[in-house]
């Protein structure tokens, strides 16, 4: 197993089991589908980035108690994102994961529900740790994961995503539509991590950097994988976005010039870590983790 499989095995198993306990089966439907869509796989990227964002700035620091607690919430958002995103209403998906997407497992009425929980929760979470720790790290992390989920980032990019679909867009639309609609989670994540690590402004702004560009890179490696991965690599129905009309890297530069483009954002993304030496390896190595994705598919 390589170092960066190594690690992510192991912040992923940890993660795993405190969103096994971040919301316990109760017996009723309603938890039932909530637990079916958080628990049901998936790299968590984002909650060990926020982990190792934290990391990277406070290595002479005690771990902040919210970090685990924050790595969850934004999990949560995450997880409730691809329940919505799935609905037939939306980019109508059958499989997630290589399973059942939640509407298909169980209808579209509890899936809503279950991803209107997983979003409510995320807050409770975050608000409920914030007011425990009276810390204020933790208040400003709270307020920038709110930002990155609402109308002025992810939310507002899949509205926007969704009204391109079969139109001209160019690429510097269709990459501020995926700043927010991908990225903005990501670099939130990383932004997090850092306030909650203790990171000073000028680590936080290097920061920034590195999430921003980490983020457009995922979406673009996505759109790679979508167009070329078969269904059983990615556990999502393949070609999808060439069915919906969608303006994707692919589409606009071609697969050598999406290609190209991940290259040049993992540069950014790299460059963004070399004030932080040795503590940042993780972060080099997740921004790889998520570009070699687009080259193993070609």
């Amino acid at each position: 197993m390589s170092e960066i499989s190594a690690y992510l095995e192991q912040r992923r198993a940890l993660v795993e089991d405190a969103l096994d306990a971040s919301i316990r089966d109760d017996g009723s439907r309603l938890v039932e589908a909530m637990r079916y869509a958080l628990l049901g796989g998936g790299k968590r990227i984002r909650p060990i980035l926020l982990l190792a964002a934290a990391d990277a700035v406070g290595t002479d620091r005690p771990a902040s108690p919210a970090l685990m607690p924050f790595a969850c919430a934004i999990e949560m958002i995450h997880a409730y994102s691809l329940v919505h995103d799935d609905l037939p209403a939306m980019d109508d998906d059958e499989l997630r994961r290589g399973r059942p997407t939640l509407h298909i497992r169980y209808d579209e009425a509890l899936a809503i529900l279950a991803g209107d929980g997983l979003l409510t929760e995320a807050f409770s979470v975050m608000s409920g740790v914030a007011a425990q720790t009276a810390d204020p790290a933790a208040a400003r992390a709270a307020a920038e994961i709110a930002a990155a989920a609402g109308a002025a980032g992810m939310v507002g990019g899949q509205a926007d995503d969704m009204a391109a679909e079969g139109s001209e867009a160019g690429v510097d639309e269709v990459e501020r539509i995926h700043r927010r609609k991908t990225g903005a989670l990501l670099r939130a994540a990383v932004r997090a991590g850092a306030l909650l690590g203790g990171a000073d402004q000028k680590q936080l702004s290097a920061l920034t950097a590195y999430g921003e560009s980490l983020g457009l890179a995922f979406q673009v490696v996505d759109d790679v994988l979508d167009a070329t991965a078969p269904t059983q690599a990615t556990g999502k129905t393949a070609g999808r976005d060439r069915e919906r009309g969608k303006r994707t890297y692919p589409v606009l530069l071609g697969l050598d010039g999406a290609r190209a483009r991940a290259e040049e954002l993992r540069r950014g993304a790299r460059s963004a870590l070399e004030p932080f030496g040795a503590a940042a390896d993780p972060l080099r190595d997740l921004v790889d983790f998520v570009v070699d994705r687009a080259a193993a598919a070609a």
